[in-house]
């Protein structure tokens, strides 16, 4: 009988591999990556899906999962909970709401190795790993509920992105995503991504923080193509940060725009490798100039001055170009 159990359990794993992954091979095969969510045809704003009663954010397959439920059922809210969750709100899931299957990874430590721990005073070891499979719902699809759980996060306050900022970052055309809990650009899908600005303690520095992100953008392969390749702590990683830290505060002066300074931490990394390399300062300047520029060259005013010829008596006239970093 055990047998038979074990034989079922196997089986049913392999069928949830299979269903999960001819998933995830079908989105690729209609030209969609489930990695990177279409986020400009959904109804919700950047997020990961979190359960709404622990808070706990969903991890793994189960974001791409609820994040295709998010955008091919029009979700405007990224909290989802199990049918017993729901009862136990005081709500219920309303009549023919179809749930979303999620998984739970675990393993299954045998009774005898628990007992044989116990009694040489250590944790069980080994174990079997198994799925568990559940279904959660929308809080959209549910009715009852608390008003705290189906509130979704509310719009960004007016005023708190300058318009002269927001009108520049939309018309570079870049995926530009706000929300989460951190600021990044992601080289390997072209996107940037940044919190909202009320979760800055000043919001003006959110400004800073989304040019600086851009300026990295700005780095990308099929633009300046900068080497973006080194890891968290290297000195490449370091020499592109501070190219990024510099074009964002080119950028912010440029609109009129001044957050307050870095924190001393970020400050001395910075002197480390100016310290090692005399070159060093001169060259972050190069490619941070040429970083801004790209970027504003993107506002409509660029355009004009853009036709302007460039006077080869202006001292200022190329005086960050390569050359002078090389």
């Amino acid at each position: 009988m055990a047998q038979a159990r074990t034989g079922r359990s196997a089986q049913g794993r392999a069928n949830l591999y299979e269903q999960i992954t001819n998933r995830i091979i079908a989105e690729l095969e209609a030209g969609r990556v489930p990695w990177v969510q279409p986020w400009g045809s959904a109804k919700a704003g950047v997020g990961l899906p979190f359960n709404a009663v622990s808070d706990r954010r969903y991890s793994g397959i189960n974001v791409l999962t609820l994040w295709n439920a998010i955008v091919s059922r029009g979700f405007t809210s990224h909290a989802f909970l199990t049918f017993r969750q729901a009862l136990a709100l005081g709500g219920h899931v309303r009549r023919g709401e179809q749930g979303i299957g999620v998984i739970y990874a675990r393993r299954f430590i045998p009774r005898e190795e628990r007992r044989r721990a116990d009694s040489e005073g250590r944790d069980p070891s080994g174990g079997i790993p198994f799925l568990k499979w559940f279904t959660v719902f929308s809080v959209e699809q549910c009715e009852g509920l608390p008003a705290k759980i189906c509130e979704p996060p509310p719009p960004i306050p007016e005023g708190l992105i300058l318009p002269q900022a927001q009108a520049l970052i939309d018309a570079t055309g870049a995926d530009f995503r706000i929300g989460g809990p951190s600021a990044f650009y992601s080289p390997a899908h072209d996107y940037v991504q940044v919190p909202r600005p009320d979760d800055f303690h000043d919001p003006i520095n959110w400004h800073r923080t989304a040019f600086h992100e851009l300026g990295h953008w700005v780095g990308g392969t099929s633009r300046l193509n900068r080497d973006q390749t080194g890891a968290f702590g290297s000195v490449a990683y370091g020499k592109e940060e501070l190219v990024a830290e510099m074009a964002g505060a080119f950028v912010c002066a440029a609109l009129g725009i001044a957050p307050t300074v870095r924190h001393a931490d970020y400050i001395g990394s910075w002197l480390e490798i100016i310290r090692e390399d005399n070159r060093a300062i001169l060259r972050a300047a190069s490619a941070a100039s040429k970083a801004a520029d790209y970027l504003l060259a993107f506002r409509p005013e660029a355009a004009t001055a853009a036709n302007d010829d460039e006077d080869p008596d202006d001292p200022a006239a190329g005086a960050l170009d390569g050359r002078v970093a090389a």
